[in-house]
């Protein structure tokens, strides 16, 4: 089989695991492979991990996780194929979702390329927040950049360790937010923490923005600002996993779109000073979707001012959002499509389970 080659040497980061037959022979035998092409070199390789398999059907077997880092001149689609050509000869036979599986091979990293296409998505897009990835991981390359985070591995290792069990969710108006926080919190005996709004508040801010809205903006934060007080014994001491409804940083995305530009800057200063007061969020969510079926939704729950929201307003929203979860602070961020709430729960379920 002909590979695509590249003139220069990259480093890869790649995952390996396997719950089914003789484990620890079939990982064995695919780092021998890999040591054996003219095109891979393998620099590192961490040591064996047992976990508990997260999603899926129940009643699987235990996995035994690791975490390689090598050098190639592959490039990352012909190091994709070579390693799924590799899955198919060691046995893998691909069925069920996170079902049991002889070995998987998981490309997380090529060097600080990003790449989203249908056949492959680098970074890996559930890595930064996969306990049994990132442990093997910071093992074998604990400073190597997570490009969309700008987090280091041991970095974001470490913020599992050390940040409060807390999801926030977050995502354009009528996508489902709350809904979602209520199913998860339900499936992982969680909690929700939920804001209220004042329905006339917000009709009036929808009908004219230039007058009511910095009210009704500086609101929402005094409420989110104390419901994630950091003070408050619900974060100082845990005992289950926090959902919120709503995203700190969200405040910062909507005034933008609210707000005059003299207004924003007076808000954003009212925000800095209120952030460093509250807790931030092990693993935030953006649950997006279609603009139309966002309206379609706003449509038929009839909420009042809703009816004044358009397509243009929704799109600046998003895009607000995707400003703010860009920066390199946020942290972790999974992406859920709104819509049918069952699979989005079900991803969001098993990223909690892998956090822990």
């Amino acid at each position: 089989m002909a590979w695509g080659k590249r003139d220069v040497m990259a480093h890869c980061l790649i995952a390996l695991g396997s719950n089914l037959g003789d484990r620890l022979q079939t990982l064995e035998r695919a780092i021998d492979d890999m040591t054996a092409h003219p095109a891979f070199r393998v620099v590192a390789r961490s040591r064996w991990h047992q976990t508990r398999p997260v999603g899926g059907p129940v009643g699987q077997g235990e996995f035994l996780n690791g975490a390689l880092l090598g050098e190639t001149t592959l490039s990352p689609n012909a190091l994709l194929e070579w390693l799924q050509d590799l899955e198919r000869r060691l046995g893998r036979q691909r069925t069920t979702r996170w079902g049991p599986r002889t070995i998987d091979l998981d490309l997380l990293l090529y060097d600080h390329w990003v790449v989203d296409s249908p056949s492959l998505v680098l970074p890996h897009p559930r890595m930064a927040w996969r306990r049994f990835v990132l442990a093997p991981a910071a093992e074998v390359a604990p400073g190597m950049v997570h490009p969309t985070t700008g987090w280091t591995i041991a970095r974001l290792l470490r913020h599992l360790d050390t940040s409060v069990p807390y999801v926030a969710i977050t995502g354009p108006i009528a996508a489902g937010k709350s809904a979602l926080a209520r199913l998860v919190a339900a499936k992982v005996s969680g909690r929700v923490v939920a804001e209220t709004c004042d329905p006339a508040s917000l009709a009036q801010r929808d009908a004219d923005r230039s007058g009511n809205a910095w009210g009704v903006e500086i609101e929402f934060l005094k409420q989110r600002a104390r419901l994630l007080a950091v003070c408050s014994p619900e974060w100082t001491a845990p005992r289950m996993v926090a959902l919120s409804d709503f995203w700190f940083d969200q405040s910062l995305a909507f005034a933008r779109v609210w707000l005059g530009s003299d207004q924003f800057e007076d808000f954003q200063g009212h925000w800095e000073v209120a952030r460093r007061s509250v807790v931030q969020p092990r693993l935030t969510v953006f649950v997006d979707g279609p603009t139309h079926q966002l309206l379609h939704r706003i449509r038929q729950r009839k909420r009042p001012g809703e009816d004044r929201l358009t397509a243009e307003i929704l799109d600046r929203l998003r895009s607000s959002l995707q400003t703010e979860l860009r920066r390199p602070d946020r942290g972790p961020v999974l992406r859920l499509a709104a819509g049918d709430l069952a699979p989005a729960a079900e991803q969001l379920r098993a990223a909690i389970q892998s956090m822990a």
